[in-house]
């Protein structure tokens, strides 16, 4: 059910009356029976995966507490379980591709089958936040959830079940065990954020899809500046549709009085490329941060060592975020970024002005979605070539509509100052929030490409 539809709307709206007018006991089953009609809508018999893995966690949580001899063994059950799941659905036809390609070459035959495997929505989401259960239990930081309905609303709470943000435990699970009550600040609050990312998505990111999609769709014949304008583009398309998606998840969890953590924070601002990845997608990096990076020795090791640990967790985030090599290569790219900056330009003693910073980290940035975006490792190098052979005679395509693409530039220009510069003070009171939050839906209903466009990260 996309929270761009027509459909969620009328979800909306019925879920929420149904709940703040059903007496306390009944609001968290109800909150349940929900998340499972959201996610059935999808495609119901994936929900089924998600109740046998609920299932072996809260049960391999239970025996890891109680355990004092096979903690390890139910951790290794449970992880082998969900990452099993994971690496059938997502990337089995992906490694039986690589086998084939492999075993060619020493001319034998690869016997196993392709299969027609549709990826279960959200998958690497749950997945992650289910295993960062088990893992919090076996370190001792997080006790062993013994009400099964509120383990099963950690995996399956709807608002973010299929795109984020990747919750902990520690900060998830207390909220369950509250009461669900209705607070006229909550719902104020929700409402602006909500409102926040509809226009996000349906006024900004669904309007720059319309000039991305030409143009790296058909790349071969496009030119150096439609290129430009496509990347750059692009990389506030994804911005706005990803952290729009948010808005709309954590607005639609204030209401509940259930607050989310915040996955960015103002990414394009950043005037380096390991800040990048404190404001981008917070919770997935930090997720890679402390069950990968520090385990594998972060960066108290050797300079070898290190190299290795940063590399190793790059690849395996573009390998999280699809299984084709231009996700590996995106990776891969932001690893090489990041080891640079930190071996090379860190060492540079000169003053560099912020502005230049944030200039040279968002071109970085932009180049490295060229690779995010296309299908193909050799579309992004025939992208990267009409960049580099950008001449002032290159033409427009005839596609791209003048005023539209005025007006495109004018909502970046727009996003950006108001994420820089408008403080969040002026948001204090109820009242300005309500008339901003309608503003906001006005022109989301005015200028808004209602396509029901699924969101981009849906497919991870």
């Amino acid at each position: 059910m996309l929270f761009n539809s027509l459909q969620f709307l009328l979800f909306f709206f019925a879920f929420f009356f149904i709940l703040f007018s059903i007496p306390q006991n009944l609001r968290k089953p109800w909150l349940l029976i929900a998340s499972c009609y959201f996610y059935m809508v999808f495609k119901p018999v994936y929900l089924l995966i998600l109740v046998v893995v609920i299932a072996i966690d809260y049960f391999a949580g239970r025996q890891i507490e109680k355990s004092s001899h096979h903690k390890k063994s139910w951790l290794v059950i449970s992880l082998v379980s969900n990452i099993g799941i994971l690496v059938f659905y997502k990337y089995y036809n992906f490694l039986n591709d690589t086998i084939s390609v492999l075993l060619n070459l020493a001319h034998v035959h690869n016997h196993l089958p392709v299969l027609d495997i549709i990826l279960p929505i959200g998958l690497s989401f749950h997945t992650f936040q289910a295993m960062s259960y088990t893992i919090e239990v076996y370190r001792g930081n997080q006790k062993a959830e013994t009400n099964f309905l509120n383990y099963s609303l950690y995996v399956l709470y709807f608002p973010q079940l299929v795109a984020g943000p990747i919750e902990r435990p520690q900060q998830l699970l207390p909220k369950f065990r509250q009461p669900i009550v209705f607070k006229e600040r909550n719902l104020t609050e929700g409402i602006f954020r909500i409102a926040c990312g509809v226009f996000k998505k349906v006024v900004i990111a669904d309007r720059l899809t319309l000039f991305v999609d030409p143009v790296f769709d058909h790349i071969y014949p496009s030119n150096g500046l439609s290129v430009l304008i496509a990347t750059v583009f692009f990389a506030f398309e994804i911005y706005c549709d990803f952290s729009g998606y948010t808005d709309i998840a954590l607005g639609v969890s204030n209401i509940m009085g259930i607050r989310l953590v915040e996955n960015f924070k103002s990414p394009y601002l950043s005037t380096s490329i390991s800040e990048f990845w404190t404001r981008w997608h917070i919770s997935l990096s930090s997720w890679f941060r402390d069950y990968v990076y520090i385990p594998l020795g972060g960066n108290r090791t050797s300079r070898s060592r290190w190299v290795f640990n940063i590399g190793l967790v790059f690849l395996l985030s573009g390998l999280w975020h699809g299984a084709r090599w231009n996700f590996v290569v995106w990776g891969a790219l932001h690893g090489f970024l990041l080891i640079s900056e930190r071996m090379i330009f860190q060492k540079i003693k000169w003053k560099i002005p912020a502005f230049l910073k944030i200039i040279f980290v968002f071109c970085s940035v932009c180049i490295a979605w060229i690779f995010f975006r296309v299908k193909e490792v050799k579309d992004a190098f025939v992208a990267l070539d009409h960049l580099f052979h950008l001449s002032v005679n290159n033409t427009l395509p005839a596609v791209f509509n003048r005023t539209e693409l005025i007006f495109c530039f004018a909502l970046i220009a727009g996003l950006v100052f108001t994420e820089r510069f408008i403080k969040r003070s002026i948001f204090k009171t109820s009242l300005s929030v309500i008339m901003i939050s309608c503003c906001l839906l006005l022109l989301s209903y005015l200028f808004g490409e209602f396509n029901a466009k699924q969101f981009i990260y849906f497919q991870f």
